[in-house]
């Protein structure tokens, strides 16, 4: 092959080569402003493009979600629901029978006042002759509850006998998983437990026996053993006597 077939077959692929970048976009700018470039580019291009938009959707979703109010768990929903009612029924009389107040504002965990036990048993002998004016209780609402009973236990004064355990937990069937039931409100267990404490010929505790401090790890160490107990062998009512 000369020289001349040479520099057209070089002359030829320059122009292909020139071709090949103009329609890929490398070359100058078609009229009108139509889109240059090849599949692939135009692909990433718009894939760009999409992007974009996409990444600020995440901080654009969280912004609206602030500004909604977040809907109130179930727990929350029945304790409101009877903190306020029975608010509004303790405000109503000049002598309640029982007071209930948030511990430290929280929701969750109550501080309970009953100041009327049968002024005939031997209970209330004892408040009257000791002048104690209410037993105090504290109530702990899990996570799970109405679904699951509160914790409840006797803070003061120290109760023998009356269903009323060490740490001051209190043996009541209603108080356990296997014997609650989502229905029960906070007035039914307090009024049960009102109840049970007298059934049970409570006494008020004069001397210390050196029973264990009345305490809320020394109450659930208490609960547990009595609720793995009932579990193995059922509930039977003990007697008066055994209270």
């Amino acid at each position: 092959m000369n020289g001349r077939p040479k520099e057209k077959v070089a002359a030829m692929f320059r122009r292909i080569f020139k071709s090949s970048r103009d329609k890929d976009g490398e070359g100058p700018s078609k009229a009108g402003g139509a889109p240059s470039g090849s599949p692939a580019r135009r692909l990433l291009r718009g894939c760009r493009d999409q992007v974009s938009p996409a990444a600020q959707q995440p901080s654009q979703a969280f912004k609206s979600g602030e500004e909604l109010p977040q809907p109130k768990s179930v727990r929350a929903k029945r304790l409101m629901k009877e903190f306020r009612d029975l608010q509004r029924l303790q405000d109503s009389k000049s002598d309640p029978v029982f007071t209930v107040e948030l511990v430290e504002d929280n929701l969750f965990e109550w501080h309970v006042k009953i100041f009327k036990i049968d002024s005939e048993s031997e209970l209330g002998n004892d408040m009257r002759e000791l002048n104690i004016g209410y037993i105090l209780l504290h109530m702990i609402f899990p996570d799970n509850f109405p679904f699951a009973p509160p914790f409840m236990r006797v803070i003061s004064p120290r109760i023998e006998k009356g269903f009323v355990m060490e740490g001051g937990a209190i043996c009541m069937e209603l108080l356990t998983p296997r014997g609650w039931a989502s229905a029960y409100t906070v007035e039914a267990v307090i009024m049960q437990f009102a109840a049970s404490v007298v059934k049970g010929q409570g006494r008020i505790q004069r001397k210390n026996k050196g029973q264990k401090v009345f305490s809320r790890r020394t109450a659930e160490e208490s609960f547990r053993s009595l609720v793995k107990t009932h579990d193995k062998y059922g509930w039977v009512t003990p007697s008066l006597a055994d209270g």
